[in-house]
Protein backbone atom coordinates (compact mmCIF):
# COMPACT_ATOMS: atom_id res chain seq x y z
CA UNK A 1 0.00 0.00 0.00
CA UNK A 2 1.26 3.46 -0.87
CA UNK A 3 2.31 5.77 1.97
CA UNK A 4 2.62 9.03 0.03
CA UNK A 5 2.50 10.08 -3.62
CA UNK A 6 2.53 13.18 -5.76
CA UNK A 7 -1.14 13.79 -6.63
CA UNK A 8 -0.24 14.30 -10.29
CA UNK A 9 1.38 10.83 -10.34
CA UNK A 10 -2.04 9.27 -9.68
CA UNK A 11 -3.34 8.42 -13.15
CA UNK A 12 -6.61 9.95 -14.33
CA UNK A 13 -9.72 7.88 -13.79
CA UNK A 14 -9.96 5.26 -16.55
CA UNK A 15 -13.64 6.00 -17.20
CA UNK A 16 -14.05 9.77 -17.55
CA UNK A 17 -17.79 9.70 -16.71
CA UNK A 18 -20.39 7.15 -15.63
CA UNK A 19 -23.25 9.27 -16.99
CA UNK A 20 -25.15 7.82 -19.95
CA UNK A 21 -25.22 9.76 -23.20
CA UNK A 22 -26.18 12.45 -24.02
CA UNK A 23 -24.68 13.60 -20.70
CA UNK A 24 -21.40 11.68 -20.72
CA UNK A 25 -19.83 13.76 -23.51
CA UNK A 26 -20.46 16.94 -21.51
CA UNK A 27 -17.72 15.71 -19.13
CA UNK A 28 -15.01 15.56 -21.84
CA UNK A 29 -13.20 18.60 -20.38
CA UNK A 30 -13.02 17.08 -16.88
CA UNK A 31 -10.14 14.92 -15.63
CA UNK A 32 -10.41 13.22 -12.22
CA UNK A 33 -7.56 11.64 -10.27
CA UNK A 34 -8.97 9.38 -7.55
CA UNK A 35 -6.49 10.14 -4.79
CA UNK A 36 -8.30 8.24 -2.05
CA UNK A 37 -8.45 5.07 -4.11
CA UNK A 38 -4.64 5.15 -4.45
CA UNK A 39 -4.51 4.45 -0.69
CA UNK A 40 -7.34 1.94 -0.50
CA UNK A 41 -9.76 4.42 1.10
CA UNK A 42 -13.30 3.09 0.68
CA UNK A 43 -15.58 5.10 3.03
CA UNK A 44 -15.17 8.38 1.18
CA UNK A 45 -13.79 9.60 -2.12
CA UNK A 46 -11.07 12.22 -2.63
CA UNK A 47 -10.44 13.46 -6.14
CA UNK A 48 -8.09 16.02 -7.62
CA UNK A 49 -10.08 17.28 -10.57
CA UNK A 50 -9.02 19.42 -13.49
CA UNK A 51 -11.67 21.35 -15.40
CA UNK A 52 -10.29 22.44 -18.72
CA UNK A 53 -11.80 25.57 -20.32
CA UNK A 54 -15.48 24.89 -20.92
CA UNK A 55 -15.47 21.97 -18.47
CA UNK A 56 -18.18 21.00 -16.00
CA UNK A 57 -17.65 19.14 -12.72
CA UNK A 58 -20.95 17.29 -13.08
CA UNK A 59 -24.47 18.02 -14.21
CA UNK A 60 -26.32 20.37 -11.87
CA UNK A 61 -27.26 17.92 -9.11
CA UNK A 62 -27.94 17.24 -5.45
CA UNK A 63 -27.86 14.08 -3.36
CA UNK A 64 -30.32 12.50 -0.95
CA UNK A 65 -27.63 11.13 1.39
CA UNK A 66 -24.14 12.09 0.25
CA UNK A 67 -22.24 15.08 1.58
CA UNK A 68 -19.72 16.80 -0.68
CA UNK A 69 -16.92 19.31 -0.15
CA UNK A 70 -14.75 21.15 -2.69
CA UNK A 71 -11.58 23.22 -2.28
CA UNK A 72 -10.28 25.33 -5.18
CA UNK A 73 -6.54 24.82 -5.70
CA UNK A 74 -6.11 27.03 -8.78
CA UNK A 75 -8.21 28.86 -11.33
CA UNK A 76 -11.53 30.64 -11.05
CA UNK A 77 -14.49 28.28 -11.45
CA UNK A 78 -18.10 29.38 -11.29
CA UNK A 79 -20.17 27.64 -8.64
CA UNK A 80 -23.62 27.20 -10.16
CA UNK A 81 -26.44 26.74 -7.66
CA UNK A 82 -30.17 26.48 -8.29
CA UNK A 83 -30.82 30.18 -7.75
CA UNK A 84 -27.43 31.89 -8.01
CA UNK A 85 -23.89 31.70 -9.30
CA UNK A 86 -20.69 32.56 -7.44
CA UNK A 87 -17.20 33.04 -8.84
CA UNK A 88 -14.68 31.12 -6.74
CA UNK A 89 -10.96 31.75 -6.39
CA UNK A 90 -7.98 29.69 -5.17
CA UNK A 91 -8.28 28.94 -1.47
CA UNK A 92 -12.10 29.10 -1.45
CA UNK A 93 -14.19 26.09 -0.51
CA UNK A 94 -17.82 25.03 -0.47
CA UNK A 95 -19.81 22.20 1.06
CA UNK A 96 -23.07 20.53 0.15
CA UNK A 97 -25.41 18.55 2.39
CA UNK A 98 -28.17 16.13 1.43
CA UNK A 99 -31.26 17.81 0.05
CA UNK A 100 -29.42 21.16 -0.12
CA UNK A 101 -29.12 23.25 -3.25
CA UNK A 102 -28.25 21.55 -6.51
CA UNK A 103 -24.72 22.48 -7.51
CA UNK A 104 -21.96 22.16 -10.10
CA UNK A 105 -18.71 23.87 -11.02
CA UNK A 106 -18.13 25.20 -14.52
CA UNK A 107 -14.99 26.66 -16.02
CA UNK A 108 -15.85 29.73 -18.08
CA UNK A 109 -12.23 30.89 -18.26
CA UNK A 110 -9.39 30.20 -20.69
CA UNK A 111 -7.24 28.44 -18.07
CA UNK A 112 -7.62 25.10 -16.30
CA UNK A 113 -9.25 24.97 -12.89
CA UNK A 114 -7.94 22.48 -10.31
CA UNK A 115 -9.92 21.55 -7.20
CA UNK A 116 -10.14 18.85 -4.56
CA UNK A 117 -13.47 17.16 -4.04
CA UNK A 118 -14.38 14.97 -1.10
CA UNK A 119 -17.59 12.99 -0.76
CA UNK A 120 -18.84 10.11 1.31
CA UNK A 121 -20.01 6.88 -0.25
CA UNK A 122 -23.32 6.47 1.55
CA UNK A 123 -25.26 3.38 0.47
CA UNK A 124 -28.69 4.05 -1.00
CA UNK A 125 -27.80 7.55 -2.20
CA UNK A 126 -29.75 9.09 -5.06
CA UNK A 127 -28.80 11.91 -7.39
CA UNK A 128 -31.39 14.47 -8.45
CA UNK A 129 -30.80 16.53 -11.61
CA UNK A 130 -33.24 19.48 -11.81
CA UNK A 131 -32.24 20.59 -15.33
CA UNK A 132 -31.91 17.18 -16.97
CA UNK A 133 -34.09 14.11 -17.56
CA UNK A 134 -31.96 11.98 -15.28
CA UNK A 135 -32.18 10.18 -11.94
CA UNK A 136 -29.27 8.29 -10.36
CA UNK A 137 -29.49 5.57 -7.70
CA UNK A 138 -26.51 3.99 -5.97
CA UNK A 139 -27.08 0.23 -6.09
CA UNK A 140 -24.39 -2.19 -4.85
CA UNK A 141 -21.73 0.51 -5.23
CA UNK A 142 -22.70 1.36 -8.83
CA UNK A 143 -24.70 4.33 -10.13
CA UNK A 144 -27.80 3.23 -12.06
CA UNK A 145 -29.33 5.93 -14.27
CA UNK A 146 -32.93 6.26 -15.44
CA UNK A 147 -35.12 8.90 -17.02
CA UNK A 148 -37.32 10.77 -14.54
CA UNK A 149 -40.26 8.58 -15.61
CA UNK A 150 -38.28 5.45 -14.64
CA UNK A 151 -37.26 4.27 -18.12
CA UNK A 152 -33.66 3.00 -18.19
CA UNK A 153 -30.93 4.63 -20.26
Amino acid sequence: MKKAVSALDVPPRSVPSVYPEPFKSRMNNRVKRQLGNAFGITKFGVNLTELKPGGESALLHKHTKQEEFIYVVSGRPTLVLEREELELAPGMCAGFTPHGSAHQLVNRTNESVWYLEVGDREAGDEGVYPNDDLVAKMESGVWVFTHKDGRPY
